[in-house]
């Protein structure tokens, strides 16, 4: 994205949580206008049809959570990972496995390379405070993308116990940072 982007999506989210729906429409145009073109580089030109379905559901998503939005965080980082998870909850639903290396998607990564470590950081710091269990189960479904089954086969648990396993953990990792105040 152009460098410029963060800090003015940004300062529209801040002012459509005020309650400017003109600023909440003007981060729908623009984001819609961005994340076509990154569903459609994933999914492939002969897919235009299932991108724009994808950017609605992202849209929606946002529109759904944009109370949770801490506005201390990068925005167009919060976007990115609700896009990627529309993305892989469409690739699951049809049972499409991708496997993309990250040179491919480096240049579309919306935040700068030195938060992206901080980010790093912050994240094994707090699943590391986890149970080693949990943690790897925590890398595998949410990180890596494996299904609970898969990730349950890995950690030889079954599905139902990966489930709880993991709410257990994201549990933990809510009080952990709620106590904290982050």
């Amino acid at each position: 994205m152009v460098p410029d982007v963060e800090p003015r999506l940004k300062d529209l989210m801040l002012r459509a949580q005020a309650g400017d729906g003109g600023a909440w429409r003007e981060v729908l145009t623009v984001l819609g206008a961005r994340l076509k073109p990154y569903f459609i580089h994933r999914l492939g030109a002969d897919q235009a049809g299932e991108a724009e379905d994808l950017v609605q559901e992202t849209l929606l998503a946002l529109h759904n959570r944009r109370a949770t939005y801490d506005a201390s965080q990068p925005f167009t980082a919060w976007v990115h990972a609700i896009a990627r998870y529309k993305l892989i909850d469409h690739w699951r639903r049809r049972r499409i496995r991708r496997h993309i290396p990250l040179d491919d998607v480096a240049e579309t990564l919306w935040t700068d390379a030195g938060s992206g470590a901080d980010v790093s950081a912050d994240l094994d710091r707090l699943l590391g405070a986890l149970p080693e269990r949990q943690e790897q189960l925590m890398r595998s479904v949410r990180i890596e993308g494996l299904s609970f089954a898969e990730a349950g086969r890995r950690l030889g648990m079954t599905e139902g116990a990966a489930k709880v396993s993991l709410h257990r953990a994201l549990k933990a990792l809510m009080q952990k940072v709620a106590s904290r105040g982050d």
